[in-house]
């Protein structure tokens, strides 16, 4: 297919939408099937080859390749493993606070939060 991947680098034209279309049609049930077997759902693993071609497509990933790295399914696989890394950790992320225990300021005890208890008359100056 390196006929192909070549055809689909570079400048926009009809023959370069072409052989995208064709690298689309050919890698899109290998790696659909790729997702299924690493415990997706077909609801999900659909969403996810969709959106893996999508983000393929526009950010001009393809034009990245080269020949002389190896073969182009070998750099495809790398990337869709790159892409699902980054999709398990976006949505196994904890939200900002997660996790932590939240307490309303309304109840909290506020003496001696601002100021320090006094010091004994035997206890040495903190020097700063």
């Amino acid at each position: 297919h390196w006929s192909v991947v070549v055809s689909a680098q570079g400048a926009a034209s009809p023959e370069a939408d072409q052989a995208l279309e064709r690298l689309c049609r050919a890698y899109w049930q290998p790696i659909y099937l790729f997702i299924r077997r690493r415990g997706q759902t077909p609801e999900n693993a659909q969403d996810l080859t969709q959106e893996f071609f999508a983000r393929l497509l526009s950010h001009r990933l393809i034009d990245r390749v080269e020949r002389c790295r190896g073969r182009f399914r070998s750099w495809l696989l790398g990337v869709l493993q790159h892409f699902l890394l980054h999709d398990y950790e976006r949505a196994s992320a904890q939200k900002r606070g997660g996790g932590a225990l939240h307490l309303p300021f309304d109840k909290l005890e506020t003496s001696g939060l601002c100021h320090p208890p006094p010091r004994r008359a035997s206890q040495p100056r903190a020097s700063i």
